[in-house]
């Protein structure tokens, strides 16, 4: 089986999250962040603008991420509990 590249994970179905919040200036922005990279966040002022170019930010936190060889996520593997058997024996 080939390593999963960069195009490999840009592809995967990635958990939404989508909402709206205010900036310094209580004006509202909208963001999009990744249920399973929950450091990934983009804001945009409308939601349209967020949807059409998160991906250029997430293509680059992959790439730093595989260049790293940090443990890659993906969507459905079930990372949201913990494994409470070894962190709690």
């Amino acid at each position: 089986m080939a390593d999963k590249d960069l195009d490999y994970y840009l592809n995967l179905d990635w958990t939404l999250i989508e909402g709206v919040d205010l900036d310094f200036d209580g004006n509202p922005y909208h963001y999009i962040e990744i249920k399973e990279i929950p450091s990934f966040v983009f804001c945009a002022k409308t939601i349209e603008k967020a949807r059409e170019n998160y991906k250029h930010q997430l293509k680059l936190m992959l790439s730093v991420m595989l260049e790293s060889g940090d443990e890659m996520p993906e969507p459905g593997k079930d990372n949201d509990e913990p494994d409470w058997e070894s962190l709690c024996p």
